[in-house]
């Protein structure tokens, strides 16, 4: 990497602008002020971003573990101007347009399954309000109008439009509670801190009992839905074995719960496979999508549904209580169009098979580190789980605690000076675009290892 950031460059128009007039999402104003860490991006590449001062990145989240078929597809970029010209929007209420339903289509032959119904939305978490919405008027026309409970896993995360929060377990109750009624969390799979204190696969399906012993606590009878990401990316990356998934199914089944997956991050192949729930042998009821569904080229989510859970619509005069206006717009379906064809003409709905296989090789060395506790991902999905203790696996904290410490910062300052972007609140993510190569990612985790090495020494860690 060959970015070194000198904050004494004068600050330009555009930087100025930006700290004058945008809101960016989840910085704090004064950090980008004061202390140096407004980056106002002006074009990327592949895998690499590169700053108003010409400076260069690699974008080792993929953005926000989104743009997975890589920065600067020309490919993408025709097929969205093209479809401007010739039609970009009609209201989804009551038609679609012909990119939309070719997209449709196209996601039933490859959702697994018979996820072969798409309601388009914005993003992920639209994906998820639409998902809670869904499955609950789905609960409502079979005959089961008290089932409005939703059941989620600790450590999760869904999005922060007001349905989605409600069933992410790092909400903010200070300023937003009372949160929607009826969502309980139980135990998430953690191959390293289990909540039961069981190693392994016997772990992880403890924790699946705990979601049948929640349905109980709840009533059947009151439950609509249990909605979790194949793999979480929030509650650190672990991953469960296949026994667990295959036990939550069973669970939904025999009490009548749907089941809803959240593929946001996890799908288009970041993972190895196109989703992730195809490596746990898995259908859900409902799978959520956004992200990588356009490679962030133009916004866009959408919702699959099981033809089980679709024939309730068909078989009433009922329709869906639910609208959002720019659901399967026409440039967005065809930007997910062409991503779809760059996915799978160029292997990369599989290259997260070659990039876990590089990462499991690259960081096996930096669990000498003494803050490193534990290494784990699958695919292009890789966390470095940061400790204070390797002993007693003390870590640095949760979301704004872990991101405020002294060594956190100091780690995300280094890293950025040789020219690693990511995100640090407790681990280190490593998400990269799936047309990372093998140099690439060997000079990032370089990166991380000198960045390790001089900030262990700063803190005294031995």
């Amino acid at each position: 990497m060959d970015s070194k950031i000198d904050h004494h460059l004068l600050r330009q128009p555009v930087e100025q602008a930006a700290l004058d007039h945008v809101w960016i999402h989840s910085a704090q104003w004064n950090d980008l002020e004061q202390g140096g860490k407004l980056k106002v991006i002006e074009r990327a590449e592949g895998s690499f971003l590169y700053d108003s001062h010409g400076r260069r990145y690699f974008d080792a989240l993929s953005g926000l573990y989104v743009v997975n078929a890589g920065h600067g597809r020309d490919e993408i970029a025709e097929a969205i101007g093209a479809q401007a010209k010739r039609l970009a929007y009609v209201s989804s209420a009551t038609m679609t347009n012909r990119p939309a339903a070719e997209l449709a289509d196209r996601l039933a032959s490859l959702t697994p399954g018979d996820l072969n119904r798409i309601f388009y939305c914005s993003g992920g978490s639209e994906a998820v309000e639409s998902a809670l919405k869904i499955a609950k008027q789905i609960q409502t026309l079979r005959g089961f109008p008290a089932r409005r409970k939703v059941i989620a896993r600790k450590g999760g995360y869904h999005g922060a439009t007001f349905g989605a929060m409600s069933v992410s377990f790092g909400r903010n109750a200070d300023y937003f509670a009372p949160f929607m009624e009826g969502v309980s969390f139980i135990p998430s799979p953690n191959r390293y801190r289990n909540e039961f204190g069981i190693e392994g696969e016997a772990g992880d399906l403890r924790c699946a009992e705990a979601m049948e012993e929640e349905i109980l606590a709840q009533g059947a009878d009151t439950v609509a839905a249990f909605i979790a990401e194949p793999i979480s990316a929030a509650n650190g990356t672990h991953v469960p074995s296949n026994a667990y998934w295959q036990k939550i199914r069973e669970i939904c089944t025999r009490h009548g719960v749907l089941m809803i997956a959240d593929e946001v991050i996890c799908g288009f192949g970041r993972t190895g496979s196109l989703f992730a729930m195809e490596q746990f042998g898995v259908v859900p009821d409902l799978m959520t999508m956004a992200k990588g569904l356009t490679s962030g080229y133009v916004p866009m989510g959408a919702v699959a549904v099981s033809e089980a859970a679709w024939e309730v619509f068909k078989d009433s005069d009922a329709m869906l209580a639910h609208l959002l206006t720019f659901g399967g717009q026409a440039v967005a379906a065809a930007a997910a169009l062409a991503n779809l064809d760059i996915l799978q003409r160029e292997g990369l709905d599989t290259a997260g098979l070659r990039i876990g296989a590089t990462l499991d090789r690259l960081l096996a060395p930096l669990a000498a580190h003494p803050s490193v506790g534990d290494i784990r991902g699958r695919g292009a999905l890789y966390v470095i789980d940061l400790v204070q203790d390797k002993a007693t696996k003390e870590g640095f904290g949760k979301g704004l605690a872990a991101l405020r410490h002294p060594f956190i910062q100091r780690l995300s300052t280094l890293l950025e000076e040789r020219g690693v972007l990511t995100r640090l609140m407790g681990t280190i993510q490593l998400v990269p675009p799936l047309v990372a190569t093998d140099a690439e990612l060997a000079e990032a985790v370089k990166a991380i290892d000198e960045s390790l090495t001089i900030a262990e020494a700063e803190f005294g860690f031995k």
